[in-house]
């Protein structure tokens, strides 16, 4: 039983520790549609499962070719460093005599500005202008390119033509001409090169988009908004947020205020339709819109917005009036050219302008235009104003002073001086000891010229006096003792005269050079007369006082004009002034006489009035006027002692407010009278007009200004 009860058990146990073998469950057969429609179901998923296959590789190609043209153009992107300043030239920027900025020639760059240090408001500004998922995309916008495509089509133009959909990423990479810089050598001019930078063709876009790309991995969002900031131009001269904030706000990229910020952005559009200096108002009317599309993304609140638009961006000062628009024309000309019109290196020019002077230039010359001259008159005129060392202070060459690269009357016209030529006649004669006492017969009187015949000036006033001095001679600006005396003293001294106090044109070698027949410049014959006031010694106006390149601060030169050698003796040019104070005082320029200052001048008009001058001085400044057709028509009813005198008159008047009265150096001469000797008058012979013509070209006879004076 004990047995029993054992081996009963173990079976037990062995029953329970063997559990029963499971059998593996049938899997279920699938059951497969048959017939026609299973059929049909079998080749619809074999044709996805190939369409899939062919997909997933073709895009897999697809992405790596992406991503080796992406890779090959990251290679080729230069460092941030070297893409900041992209101008094929340099700038000149120009200083008034105070060292203040008045102008700006060439490709201006104020110098690199960063997104992260530039002001907020311009930098929102561009974004919510230009790209307002700047930060959220990778360089290339497929909505902002499917929008534009939708605008062009529904516009009548081309899928590319008109909106490009551009981000700011893919407008650097057209700034960057995608990495191709300019070869001269292509046969391209810089024109053509750009305007290929610029094309909006298919294949152009496409390596637009993959040159985009890489400027993403390569540079930041910052990096990329810096380039533009600092490559754009924006107008006026200006590439970059710097040079522009400082050409149209006289402050720093970083300084701007909202309507400012939003002005330079309006600008990136159409730089040049829209600069501020061309047409404020619409200027204000584009800053506007982009006010608005900022507080519309959130950049100001609506309060700022109204004040932004309440209170629109004003042009500097300089801008503003964009003084010596002639006068800086001047200064890049006579400058060297590597230096100013070719430089490839920023430089800045100090010159002798005075801004105070220039305004008044302006103005005087404006107001007598517009109360004394008829309305739609085309005669021209022109200013300068310099000191007696030739420093020239004010340049106006025409009545449209707001300009660059115009006409220059006051350099570049050559015409007949008239009678303001007479006072180096008298300079020479004095030099020569004369005095301004000396008594001269004023009657008829004629030369008789080699291969010409006689000839037989003639007085304004077709009047004679008798017996006059040599000072009202001058003063009444009467012809026949200034042939006299041009006579007794020597055709060639009195050129030699001329010609040392600075008139470089070529003179007449009849008789007729007396009166004023050889053509000079108004900037010639101002300097000559500033010889006269510093004492006898000859001027060559100067405008610029040095040159350095931007960052140096030793010049790379100074000025090259100024005080030279002595014509005359100084007790002669200070009774020479004295003579022509008289002219003011007493004679033909007496509509020059303001203020009770001591002033002296001489009046100046040539054959039918084709030209009319004043050219005078006071103590402090001297300055000439020129007036006349540009076409040589002759002017009605204006002479010297006229419309010329009168513009001097209100230009000078305003260069003096303020300034102490200050007697002119001269020297009143001893009463002393001597009969000055000249060659004996020979028979009248009046001659036939062919033969006055003949003269006249031939330099022998009176030709334009021989017969006239001056009232």
């Amino acid at each position: 039983m004990v047995a029993d009860k054992r081996y009963s058990s173990k079976a037990a146990v062995s029953a329970k520790k063997k559990p029963a073998k499971k059998t593996p469950a049938k899997r279920k057969p699938v059951k497969r549609r048959g017939g026609i429609l299973g059929f049909f179901s079998a080749v619809i998923r074999w044709i996805l499962n190939l369409i899939w296959k062919i997909v997933s590789r073709v895009t897999l190609v697809i992405v790596l070719l992406l991503a080796c043209a992406v890779g090959y153009f990251y290679t080729t992107l230069p460092p941030l460093d070297a893409l900041l300043d992209g101008r094929a030239r340099g700038s000149v920027t120009l200083l008034d005599r105070n060292g203040d900025v008045f102008a700006w020639r060439g490709d201006q760059f104020g110098g690199v500005v960063n997104a992260s240090n530039v002001s907020p408001h311009l930098k929102n500004a561009v974004i919510a202008t230009e790209d307002k998922r700047f930060y959220r995309h990778f360089g290339v916008s497929p909505r902002g390119i499917a929008s534009a495509v939708r605008i062009n089509l529904s516009e009548g133009r081309g899928p590319l033509s008109g909106h490009g959909g551009s981000t700011i990423t893919q407008q650097v990479a057209k700034l960057l001409c995608l990495g191709e810089p300019y070869d001269p050598s292509s046969g391209q001019t810089e024109r053509e090169y750009e305007a290929d930078c610029r094309r909006s063709s298919l294949s152009r876009k496409a390596k637009e988009a993959l040159y985009s790309m890489a400027m993403e991995v390569k540079y930041s969002k910052d990096d990329i908004l810096s380039i533009y900031l600092n490559r754009a131009y924006m107008g006026g001269g200006a590439f970059g947020a710097e040079a522009a904030a400082q050409r149209f706000f006289g402050k720093p990229a970083t300084a701007l205020r909202p309507a400012e910020g939003a002005m330079l952005a309006g600008l990136l559009t159409a730089p040049t339709t829209l600069s501020p200096t061309n047409n404020l108002d619409r200027s204000q009317s584009r800053a506007a819109t982009v006010v608005r599309l900022m507080e519309e993304q959130g950049y100001l609140t609506q309060a700022e917005a109204e004040d932004a638009i309440a209170h629109p961006a004003e042009l500097s000062e300089a801008a503003e009036a964009e003084a010596g628009g002639y006068f800086a024309d001047w200064v890049m000309s006579s400058g060297p050219e590597f230096f100013t019109r070719n430089t490839t290196e920023d430089v800045i020019i100090k010159t002798t302008l005075d801004q105070r002077i220039q305004k008044a230039a302006e103005a005087g010359l404006s107001w007598v235009f517009e109360n004394k001259v008829r309305e739609g008159s085309k005669a021209q005129a022109a200013v300068v104003v310099m000191s007696a060392d030739g420093a020239v202070r004010a340049m106006v060459g025409g009545r449209k002073t707001k300009v660059a690269g115009a006409f220059n009357r006051a350099t570049q016209a050559m015409r007949q001086t008239g009678s303001s030529f007479k006072p180096f006649i008298y300079a020479a004669a004095l030099d020569l000891g004369y005095s301004p006492n000396d008594l001269i017969e004023d009657a008829p009187y004629c030369l008789n010229i080699p291969g010409s015949g006689q000839w037989c000036p003639k007085n304004y006033t077709k009047e004679f006096k008798g017996e006059v001095s040599l000072t009202t001679a001058l003063k009444d600006s009467l012809n026949i003792p200034a042939v006299k005396v041009s006579e007794s003293v020597g055709r060639d001294v009195v050129s030699q005269v001329a010609t040392q106090f600075g008139i470089q044109s070529d003179l007449a070698v009849g008789p007729a050079l007396a009166l004023g027949v050889s053509e000079s410049t108004l900037l010639e014959m101002t300097g000559a007369y500033a010889g006269i006031l510093n004492g006898g010694s000859s001027v060559k106006p100067y405008g610029l006082i040095d040159l350095k390149l931007l960052g140096d601060s030793e010049p790379l030169m100074g000025t090259g004009g100024g005080i030279g050698e002595r014509v005359i003796q100084e007790d002669a040019a200070l009774q020479l002034v004295y003579m022509m104070e008289k002219v003011v005082s007493e004679g033909t320029g007496g509509r020059a006489q303001f203020g009770g200052r001591e002033l002296a001048g001489k009046t100046g008009t040539t054959q039918a009035n084709r030209d009319a001058w004043f050219i005078g001085f006071s103590a402090e400044y001297v300055a000439g006027v020129w007036m006349g057709y540009d076409d040589n028509t002759p002017l009605t009813g204006v002479s010297g002692g006229g419309l010329p005198t009168e513009i001097w008159k209100e230009v000078m008047e305003r260069v003096h407010e303020g300034l102490p009265v200050r007697p002119l150096p001269m020297i009143i001469p001893a009463p002393a009278v001597t009969e000055v000797p000249v060659p004996a008058p020979q028979p009248q012979n009046p001659l036939s007009l062919i033969d006055q013509v003949l003269r006249d070209i031939f330099g022998g006879g009176s030709s334009s200004g021989g017969q006239d004076g001056d009232r």
